[in-house]
């Protein structure tokens, strides 16, 4: 770990310039302290790093010293930064793995192609925290140290012992046979066999992890776009799903689509709206997702959900309808003095 954080600092330094020993610290997620040993030890290794004193002061390298990595066109590490934009590394516990990749990636261009490759990069924003409607998109998160335990198992091929929390039950232990992990829209999966049945673990809902000794129970290769899209397709067609056909705005549609499990169905009424028929995990999620789209949307069947929307909507409108409000459910701020 220390040998990556000295080439972490030398490489700030290279590409930053001069900078103080708080901006160090807080770049490598440690204490200044930290920092202060670490730029002893790069110095005492023959790397020319100095101290300049005074309020704008700081460390930096003498001109001229570069690392040696090599290798990278300026399209090759284009891709890597655009690809190292994307949060996936942060839902599978490697963002700190990829800040590091990406300072090496920047340090092995040429002088000449350096300023080109990052400005590019800089044009590009991949997979932002937030939509056009500035809604934050909530990755999951998960503990570095059963991220770190589950990357282990799975690299190395070992069995892995999980304490799992599913939605409807407490969790408990139980050990796997780790296949491949998976990142979907920030949520990350790890795909595992079970007793030989093929198992699928949500990672946020892993409360604890440790990686056994004995190898796991896999296949030598796998092709875990093929395993994903298998997985999908049963979880599609299984479990309590419901079908719902639906009416809804064209500029909702993919709303609509990007919240239900599939898409059976859609054609074009005459007033220009569409007709999809859509399969939803199960009622309380085919409530939610039409619920969410207001009057752009209506369910046309089944008729429990007609009902259970109408219930919901007559029950706010029940709650909005009072004419008199008491001074004491008004903020200070909205109360005149008159």
């Amino acid at each position: 770990m220390r040998a990556d954080r000295l080439v972490s600092l030398v490489l700030l330094l290279r590409q930053q310039g001069r900078m103080s020993a708080t901006a160090l610290a807080e770049e490598l997620e440690v204490s200044t302290r930290t920092v202060l040993r670490d730029v002893e030890a790069l110095s005492a290794a023959g790397v020319p790093v100095y101290a300049e004193r005074g309020r704008h002061g700081g460390f930096a390298l003498l001109p001229g010293f570069r690392t040696e990595l090599t290798g990278l066109n300026p399209d090759e590490a284009l891709a890597l930064l655009v690809a190292g934009s994307r949060r996936g590394a942060q839902t599978l516990g490697l963002g700190s793995a990829l800040a590091s990749a990406m300072l090496k990636v920047v340090d092995a261009l040429p002088d000449s192609y350096r300023d080109t490759a990052a400005g590019v990069a800089q044009r590009l924003l991949i997979d932002p925290e937030t939509d056009l409607l500035s809604r934050r998109l909530v990755a999951d998160e998960i503990p570095d140290a059963v991220a770190a335990e589950i990357l282990r198992a799975v690299f190395t091929g070992h069995k892995l012992r999980i304490r799992y929390a599913t939605a409807d039950q407490p969790p408990h232990w139980r050990t796997v046979d780790p296949v491949g992990l998976v990142t979907v829209r920030d949520r990350g999966y790890l795909l595992a066999t079970r007793s030989g049945e093929d198992r699928t673990y949500r990672l946020s809902r892993i409360q604890a992890a440790e990686e056994l000794a004995e190898p796991a129970d896999r296949p030598d290769r796998v092709d875990l776009d093929r395993a994903w899209q298998e997985r999908s397709t049963r979880f599609r067609s299984g479990g309590d799903q419901v079908t719902v056909l639906v009416r809804v705005d064209k500029d909702r549609r993919e709303e609509l689509v990007g919240t239900a499990v599939a898409v059976l169905g859609e054609q074009s009424d005459a007033d220009g709206r569409l007709r999809i028929e859509a399969a939803f995990q199960d009622a309380r999620h085919a409530e939610w997702a039409l619920w969410q789209l207001g009057t752009r949307a209506e369910a046309l069947s089944p008729q429990w959900l007609r009902t259970t929307l109408a219930e919901r909507a007559a029950a706010l409108a029940g709650r909005y309808a009072s004419e008199a409000v008491s001074e004491e459910s008004v903020p200070a701020d909205r109360v005149s003095d008159g």
